[in-house]
């Protein structure tokens, strides 16, 4: 990459650095602060599962923004939204007055992330958008890590401490980009008076495009990834004894081995068997993960069978957004738009499947994500369509 490639790059990874871990940095606080306003664990799923449902419903009319509009803009509005949203949920304690601050942060999400991943695909070549695309999952991947880290430190300041902090940071970010990110597309040639279709037509368009296959594999895997993180320390609590230190350790763990697989070997990888084995390669791999965990005997082994699901989702999601910009063309921003879309999706029925199915049985959830992952492997296998496309 040249030089004024890489300071782009920088800049689109610190938006999605800040995006992400702001998000995180309310973990830790969330059981407290919703016990302490007389709320629980319906509270804490709602919130999670209201943000993906307002980012999956933005989603793809932001991508078409993005089109329409430029890159710069929509970027600069999601970390608007983001901010919005803490600012809201630092001063209000009315449950219904939080949940309206998870859907402002969800729209500020799919605003930001479709928009960041197609100026992407705007400055880099298709050699090297594996490479881009990586480092900004190795951003999302850090936030994930240094947000509940840095959300944990703040809280003996208050347990508001880390809403406000993150709201202020978000600031920041807007402020940040305004001044720096210039923008990366032309928006007089494809702009356009038609009015946004909705959700549902506009997930129903993309059934017809070449990179439908990719959309529904990162949902399948949204899905098994988000249903295994939902009742992961409720898994090893009860099977294992393990303590909130056990706990922080394995999720710690494996979002610093995400950073530096992102950072380190995705491209290697990529350009070694190609996007599309890698999708089938490291699919089976994380079918391989599950059955597992199944099994596991032990903490440790069932520390070691996380690794490997960790390893191979960071691998995948990378590729999957490379794979589905290559396929795109001129269409970037509606392509990264369903991504996210697919996504979200992903990211609601996870938790709320996981959750059902681990109060019926506490294997369950671990077998589901099994078969999904298997099936959708094999659909991997079969699927022809990226060769030729690729190749022109």
């Amino acid at each position: 990459m040249t030089r004024d490639q890489r300071k782009k790059m920088l800049i689109l990874m610190i938006n999605m650095f800040i995006a992400i871990g702001s998000f995180g940095i309310i973990i830790p606080i969330l059981p407290a602060y919703l016990l302490s306003i007389g709320q629980a664990g319906t509270a804490a799923g709602l919130m999670i599962a209201i943000f993906a449902g307002a980012q999956l419903i933005m989603s793809p009319i932001a991508g078409k923004w993005a089109d329409k509009y430029g890159r710069r803009v929509m970027i600069i509005s999601g970390l608007s939204g983001l901010a919005l949203s803490m600012f809201v949920f630092y001063f209000s304690d009315s449950i219904w007055i939080l949940y309206l601050s998870r859907v402002i942060g969800g729209v500020g999400a799919a605003l930001l992330v479709p928009a960041i991943f197609a100026y992407v695909a705007d400055i880099t070549t298709l050699d090297q958008r594996a490479k881009g695309n990586s480092f900004i999952s190795a951003s999302m991947s850090l936030g994930i890590v240094i947000g509940p880290g840095i959300g944990g430190f703040l809280a003996d300041f208050g347990l508001k401490m880390p809403l406000l902090i993150s709201a202020i940071v978000g600031v920041g970010a807007v402020l940040f980009s305004a001044v720096m990110l210039k923008e990366s597309k032309d928006t007089t040639v494809e702009a356009s008076d038609k009015k946004p279709e909705p959700m549902v037509k506009e997930i129903a368009q993309s059934f017809s495009k070449p990179y439908f296959i990719p959309l529904v594999i990162t949902l399948v895997m949204s899905f098994g990834l988000m249903a295994y993180e939902s009742v992961l320390g409720l898994f090893v609590d009860n099977v294992f004894g393990a303590s909130p230190k056990d706990i922080a350790i394995m999720v710690t763990s494996t979002g610093i081995i995400s950073v530096i697989i992102q950072l380190f070997a995705v491209d290697w990888v990529v350009r070694r068997f190609g996007e599309a084995a890698v999708l089938s390669i490291f699919l089976g791999v994380a079918a391989v993960g599950f059955f597992l965990s199944i099994l596991a005997p032990s903490y440790i082994m069932f520390f070691g069978v996380t690794m490997i699901i960790f390893l191979a989702t960071s691998i995948l999601r990378p590729v999957l957004t490379t794979l589905i910009s290559k396929l795109a063309g001129n269409e970037q921003g509606f392509a990264m738009g369903m991504n996210n879309a697919y996504m979200s999706i992903g990211n609601v029925l996870g938790p709320l499947l996981a959750g059902l199915l681990f109060d019926v049985h506490i294997l369950y959830p671990f077998i589901l994500g099994l078969i999904v992952l298997v099936v959708t492997t094999f659909v991997s296998i079969k699927w022809k369509g990226p060769g030729k496309m690729l190749a022109k």
